[in-house]
């Protein structure tokens, strides 16, 4: 099988001459199908541009970026943003969900602005595996975080994406919605076969990833499978403090 991410010596500067910014430095990892992947670092060790460099949101200065078969180097805007849509899916630590739409209408959002059919069994499983039957008529005002989160997670899904990439995703929850928010993804990780890369601070909601990859000053500096929350919290005090 082929690996869901490929990034290749990819290192992305940000200014010029005196004034430039390395926010990554030659980074080299293979993210495997269905697996669930953490990547954490010290405030501006490149957590954030890493993840936009692999989830064709921005283009590096150097270096290969894979998505399964498919070279991103080289495709214009309306190519990616194609890609992006049909083939990956996005959680964020704001929801982003349309105030005015309902639970529905939110989950089925992207299909509508790809001009694609909503398979209807599909729609149902993943509403019934995010917790969210009964709740579609809904709108966001009337849901809590968590079950927003839900929605977010659900809407990243409904495409049937290679690899959902999640940006502190349980940033805004509490501890107790975090954790059910963390098994939903680390469940569509083992029983869906999803493949999931998300960016986080909080060692806790990197235990439940299959891999942990810390960067520090724009390198991939370790990497810790199996991991625990007290291991990656030991691991993060020697790569610098965290926010």
């Amino acid at each position: 099988m082929t690996d869901a991410v490929q990034l290749e010596a990819v290192s992305k500067v940000y200014g010029k001459g005196q004034g430039a910014v390395a926010a990554l430095r030659e980074v080299s990892v293979r993210i495997p199908r269905g697996s669930f992947t953490a990547v954490m670092g010290p405030s501006g060790s490149g957590k954030s541009t890493f993840l936009h460099c692999a989830a064709g949101l921005d283009t590096p200065s150097s270096g290969s970026v894979r998505l399964g078969d498919t070279e991103l180097a080289g495709m214009n805007e309306t190519k990616l943003t194609e890609l992006r849509r049909r083939r990956v899916g996005f959680v964020f630590q704001s929801f982003n969900l349309m105030p005015s739409l309902d639970v529905r209408e939110n989950i089925t959002l992207p299909l509508r602005l790809a001009g694609a059919r909503t398979e209807r069994a599909w729609l149902d499983e993943i509403v019934t595996r995010v917790g969210l039957t009964g709740r579609t008529g809904h709108r966001p005002a009337q849901l809590s975080g968590g079950q927003q989160q839900r929605v977010a997670i659900a809407r990243a899904l409904v495409t049937r994406p290679e690899v959902v990439f999640g940006d502190e995703p349980t940033g805004a929850l509490d501890t107790v919605t975090a954790r059910e928010v963390l098994t939903m993804l680390r469940d569509v990780a083992g029983d869906m076969g999803q493949t999931v890369v998300m960016v986080t601070h909080d060692p806790m909601a990197a235990a439940y990833a299959d891999t942990v990859l810390f960067l520090a000053d724009g390198r991939i500096v370790d990497a810790m499978a199996d991991p625990t929350a007290d291991k990656v919290a030991e691991r993060m005090t020697r790569l610098g403090a965290w926010k």
